[in-house]
């Protein structure tokens, strides 16, 4: 059976097509478009018209794309962008007349929980490990072991959210945005008195890409390349403090880095270096699937 699954974050659409048969699934295209719902969120709010209007725009392309495929099943799902807009349900409804399908708006602890059962096969043995997803909007962390979570929450900072609040113009100012990410982080992991921590870390999302790309010098096109990649948080450090320092123009021009995301990439980098000093973990190992492998994985396998 073929199946589709949209998933609409704060900073981008994308899509994934599978083949799903005897409880396994073989990923046959994936798609992305950058549409930034969350930077079309007012002081008030709700999702400005034009920041909604590009994303149904995306979503409704990849339900067309999703049709010629001959896709037999469409799902859409959205995260922290919708979660957090006042007219969230505007937004479902216009959603689901662009697709065709009802949007499922999912919880932080639904975001997470499919982030690890996506991301986690980077290690194929099973072991207790713990995923960080970081978004455009919110960072989700999870721990767990095999298919099943112990501790799974959602983190109220993402890169397009920080970069909106707080100015980064140079390495000396990641600074303030660590120290706004980890105090986040240390407020979150004081309601969960349950979290353990696994000591071996998973990374998904964009910012994990560009940082495996750029360690191994590689374009950011180059999915395949980056899967597994090992990166210490001495290098991430390195990393962030050289994009810090580039105007946006010089960063655009690097091939490891996605142009579409070159002016939020630090403050996502930051929010990583805030995460693994607090949870002291050395380095993190980079997948390149993550919440939609999840979601097809959790119902399907």
């Amino acid at each position: 059976m073929i199946l589709a699954v949209i998933g609409i974050g704060s900073n981008s659409v994308r899509m994934l097509t599978a083949e799903a048969e005897g409880g396994d699934f073989r990923r046959m295209a994936r798609d992305r478009a950058g549409t930034r719902l969350f930077a079309g969120l007012d002081e008030q709010g709700n999702l400005s018209a034009e920041s909604m209007a590009r994303t149904l725009e995306a979503m409704s392309q990849m339900a067309q794309e999703a049709r010629r495929r001959r896709a037999e099943r469409l799902h859409a799902f959205a995260t922290s962008a919708a979660r957090d807009a006042r007219n969230g349900k505007e937004f479902m409804a216009a959603a689901e007349q662009a697709t065709g399908v009802p949007l499922e708006i999912l919880s932080g602890e639904e975001e997470a929980e499919l982030s690890f059962l996506g991301a986690r096969d980077v290690f194929p043995d099973g072991r207790r490990c713990g995923v960080i997803d970081i978004g455009g909007g919110s960072t989700e962390i999870v721990t767990g072991e095999g298919q099943g979570t112990d501790c799974a929450f959602s983190c109220q900072m993402g890169a397009v959210r920080l970069f909106r609040a707080i100015p980064l113009t140079c390495r000396a100012d990641m600074t303030a945005v660590e120290a706004e990410a980890d105090a986040i982080l240390a407020d979150n992991l004081r309601k969960h008195p349950e979290f353990r921590n696994p000591g071996t870390w998973v990374g998904t999302g964009g910012t994990f890409t560009t940082l495996a790309a750029m360690a191994k010098n590689i374009p950011w096109q180059s999915r395949e390349g980056m899967h597994g990649t090992r990166v210490t948080a001495q290098e991430i450090r390195r990393i962030g403090e050289s994009l810090a320092d580039m105007n946006l123009e010089e960063r655009k021009q690097l091939p490891g880095l996605q142009p579409g995301r070159a002016d939020i990439v630090v403050h996502g980098i930051c929010i990583l270096l805030a995460v693994m000093n607090r949870l002291e973990a050395e380095d993190i190992t980079v997948s390149e699937y993550g919440n939609l492998d999840g979601y097809i994985r959790k119902h399907y396998s």
